[in-house]
């Protein structure tokens, strides 16, 4: 009981302090925001860790084998494993079942090629250090690179090609209706690209052409910025649900007792901060 209470005085000073925003920027929202920032980057970090690199990169350094069966250069390798189970604990974890200790994580095989990636991602850390910053440089080239060529073939087949195919649609269907919206695709598409034509001057018909493109485009923008609208409104309309739903005596009275407080204090502060300038 007194978990959600608690979780309510929260999550009530945590809306009204972003609300707060819209006075001025002050020590609420700032507050407020350095939470929001810190706990996403966390959760972020955790769940990539947790989901990525500790399967997909220790996972195939280190997957699980059998102590006993371990021989030569992978009883020195699973060696290092053990020294990271020592230091970090639960993070390369080890097991024993039925009375045989494994070490290791995953069940995909052995492949020291990530030894690469390990490595990259160790000069990526290089960054904070600034004599041997330069380092991260060959991290970020990788990267960016990789990045690059995968998200060019990836955009290219799925969008590019994607997109060119469903435009290719007949202008006459047998229905009037899909028809004309076959109709308002195509010249929609077509006056859309004229307008981002700029080898040849906008003039005449092709001025006309992409004057028909814009107020397509705007229709696309406005329907978008809207649909956005809408999803932020909803939102609103949650955390305005939950400030009612904690204002009730049930909760202590949360949301009337922290606006109170919070709007004394913003007045405060700010006949504080007009008196030292003048």
């Amino acid at each position: 009981m007194y978990i959600g209470i608690l979780g309510a005085w929260i999550a009530v000073f945590l809306t009204l302090s972003i609300l707060s925003y819209l006075y001025e920027g002050n020590v609420f929202y700032k507050f407020a925001e350095h939470i929001f920032v810190g706990v996403s980057a966390a959760h972020w970090a955790t769940i990539a860790f947790w989901n990525q690199v500790q399967p997909n990169l220790f996972g195939r350094l280190w997957p699980q084998a059998e102590v006993a069966s371990l021989d030569g250069f992978q009883k020195f390798w699973y060696g290092i494993y053990h020294g990271l189970h020592v230091i970090f604990g639960k993070i390369f974890p080890e097991a024993t079942f039925n009375g045989v200790l494994y070490r290791g994580i995953g069940d995909q095989p052995q492949n020291l090629s990530y030894l690469i990636a390990f490595v990259l991602g160790i000069f990526m850390l290089f960054r904070l250090i600034p004599k041997i910053g330069w380092l991260s440089r060959w991290s970020l080239a990788y990267v960016i690179g990789m990045a690059a060529g995968l998200r060019l073939y990836g955009y290219m087949s799925s969008d590019v090609i994607g997109q060119i195919h469903a435009s290719m649609l007949p202008l006459w269907t047998g229905n009037i209706g899909s028809s004309i919206n076959n109709i308002i695709l195509i010249v929609g598409v077509l006056t859309g690209l004229f307008y981002f034509f700029f080898s040849v001057e906008h003039k005449g018909a092709l001025k006309v052409v992409s004057r028909i493109g814009i107020y397509f485009l705007m229709v696309y923008f406005g329907a978008s910025f809207g649909f956005a609208v809408m999803g932020r409104i909803s939102l609103l309309i949650g955390r305005f649900n939950d400030l009612i739903l904690y204002s009730g005596k049930e909760y202590g009275f949360a949301t009337p007792i922290l606006l109170v407080i919070m709007v004394v204090v913003l007045i405060l502060t700010t006949r504080k901060g007009k008196s030292e300038e003048v």
